[in-house]
């Protein structure tokens, strides 16, 4: 079984628990950050409410069933089809849309390379 890391997102006062194999579980925070530096400087209608990373850790357990685990590749599909619906006419939102699209391409490389296995 591969190693995960599991980061800990917040949304107001709503948790998500994201699976990342834990060679890629920095990259996401650091997209979660870049994406939260440049979000405010989007002029469209529709922006997406975008959670924060707020912890990592390498170890959880999910008790009862208030929260349900979300696998990387499927939180970074939702996040690309979120941004990627935006019709955004002033920043240049194929930036953020590349670095989103980048992480998705190397996980969906993880998943086949590690299930070929």
């Amino acid at each position: 079984m591969p190693k995960m890391r599991y980061a800990i997102l917040q949304l107001d006062n709503q948790l998500e628990f994201v699976a990342m194999p834990s060679s890629y579980s920095y990259q996401l925070t650091a997209l979660n950050q870049r994406l939260h530096k440049e979000v405010d400087k989007l002029t469209a209608d529709h922006i997406p409410q975008l959670p924060r990373v707020i912890a990592e850790c390498d170890d959880l357990e999910l008790v009862g069933t208030t929260y349900t685990l979300i696998q990387g590749l499927d939180y970074l599909n939702r996040l690309e089809q979120s941004f990627a619906a935006i019709q955004e006419k002033s920043y240049p939102l194929v930036s953020l849309l590349t670095e989103i699209r980048a992480l998705q391409a190397q996980l969906e490389q993880w998943y086949e390379e590690e299930f070929e296995a």
